[in-house]
Order: structure tokens, then sequence, then C-alpha cells
């Protein structure tokens, strides 16, 4: 049946859901209003679009891992109250959506939704609180010889990844490499670095960190040969803070990260190189 936009709108105004949750429950009702606001409820589409407006700063990051260890997946979900976070439905809800993320491998956010956006949204109509979910990643060992370090922070709202290889397959089993990526682990969630190294960092990045303190140096009144000196000191130091491998070891800030990975791979008589991370922080985009 032809339904026309202004009971669509009619509905939409009645319920806050959205244009096209609305057409749809008015189709499988053949127009009768009441049906169709009782139809949205029972999705749970009503409560929740009321409360979509609503600010997400608590939830948790979750992680999870194949029963052979080869395949990882974090994802996050965020609400309004910590309370809400620490209940049982909604770390059940996180999980899931990490199992989903882990099973599918869904290619973006949309994707993600499609698979899971439903039982969220019968769990905003239960509990009564926004929901999103927030960002999520996936990673694949992919071969023998890479070994891979996860760890969640013990509040739950940060959750890491880090992706290493060493040269032989055999060394990926030592405790010493295990204890290496958790500790990597560790420093990324700590440090939070922006980038592996110098070369990976973005170009603009680098470019905006020298262009501010060139700048600052002029206003400082600082001589004009020396400028672009005080501009390169400062992009060094700037990678040193965000670039993982320069930074300083949270458990030893004598040492950099390179050198622990250095001395990592000397006691095992191997090669280890750190390839990559993922860091997921609950609300920061």
């Amino acid at each position: 049946m032809t339904i026309s936009a202004q009971t669509v709108k009619e509905l939409r105004e009645k319920t806050g859901a959205g244009m096209m949750d609305c057409k749809k429950a008015l189709v499988e009702v053949e127009g009768d209003m009441e049906k169709a606001v009782d139809w949205l409820r029972q999705k749970g589409m009503a409560q929740a679009a009321k409360t979509s407006g609503r600010a997400t700063s608590e939830g948790l990051v979750v992680l999870v891992q194949s029963s052979d260890g080869r395949h990882a997946a974090l994802a996050s979900l965020q609400c309004e109250t910590d309370f809400v976070a620490r209940g049982e439905q909604f770390q059940g809800m996180v999980a899931r959506i990490a199992e989903a993320v882990l099973a599918h491998s869904p290619a973006d956010a949309d994707a993600l939704a499609g698979i899971v956006g439903e039982d969220v949204t019968q769990l905003i109509a239960s509990v009564g609180e926004n929901m999103q979910i927030g960002r999520f990643a996936r990673h694949t060992l992919a071969g023998p010889n890479e070994a891979l370090g996860t760890y969640v922070h013990s509040n739950g709202k940060i959750g890491v990844m880090v992706h290493l290889t060493c040269g032989n397959a055999a060394s990926v089993g030592k405790p010493e490499v295990a204890e290496l990526a958790k500790n990597l682990a560790m420093q990324v969630a700590a440090a939070n670095p922006m980038a592996l190294d110098a070369a990976s960092l973005s170009p603009e990045a680098v470019a905006r960190e020298r262009e501010v303190y060139r700048l600052k140096a002029l206003e400082e009144g600082k001589p004009a040969g020396i400028v672009d000196k005080i501009a390169d000191g400062a992009v060094r130091k700037f990678q040193q803070e965000v670039c993982l491998l320069e930074q300083p070891y949270i458990k030893d800030d004598k040492k950099r990260i390179s050198d622990v990975v250095r001395e990592t791979a000397k006691a095992i008589g191997d090669v280890i190189t750190v390839t990559g991370f993922t860091r997921i922080q609950l609300g920061q985009e």
C-alpha cells in the first residue's frame, strides 16, 4: 500500500523514530497509526530514538580471540552511566559485538550495525539509556612468524593489540616474546602513541609541529639563522613522544622501546620487528 509522507512525518513526531523505520512500521500495519506506534515500541525503536541525543561517556572495550589464537577483535560500546556499563546485560552485549567483529570481519560501522544494531536497539529500549557502538578492530596473524600482544585496561576503557614478527616461527612461542608483546601492548595503552615510528608518522602532523615551533621562535626574537634548527629539535622531541619505537619505556624510562625490542631479540637469538598496533579508547574517535 502507499504511505503518504505526511503520515510518516506524523508517526515520526509521535515516536521520535527514524523516517525509514516509521515508513516500515506503517507498511507492516497497513497504515494504522496506533498499531504503528505499538510496532515501533515493540521493536524498541521509539524509545531508542528518544534517547539518541543523550551523551554516551561511559561504556566498555572488550577483547575476544579465536580458540586457536590466530584471530582477535576489539570492540567498544558506549552508554550514559557507569552503573549500566557494569551491568550483565550491557557487558554481554559488548561481548556479542566483539564476537560479531571476530566472526564476520565487518568492513565498516554500517556493516557492523547491520549485524548487531537491532540487538543494541532492543537493549536501549530495555535499559532506557542511549548507547552507541564505538570503534572496533580485527586482526589475523598473517603467518607462523607473527605474534600478537593484547591488553585491556582494568577499567575496561582502553584496549590494545600489538603485532610482532619474528625471524623464525619457533621464536613466537618463547616466553620472552610473549612478555615483550604484552609489555608493548601495555605501553601503547599508557603512552598513546600516534604512530609506530617516525617514518609512519603523518607528514601533516610533523609539518604542523615544525611550523608551530618555527613561528614561536620568531615571536621570541630568536636569530633567523637558528629558527629552523630550533624547529628541527622540536620535531625530534615530538617524534620521541608520539612514536612507539622512540618512546621511553614505561617500566624503565632510561630505555626506549626500540632498545627493549632489540634486547629481547638478542636474548632469543632472533630478529623481532614491531609491525603495527591498534588502540581503542572509550569515547576517543
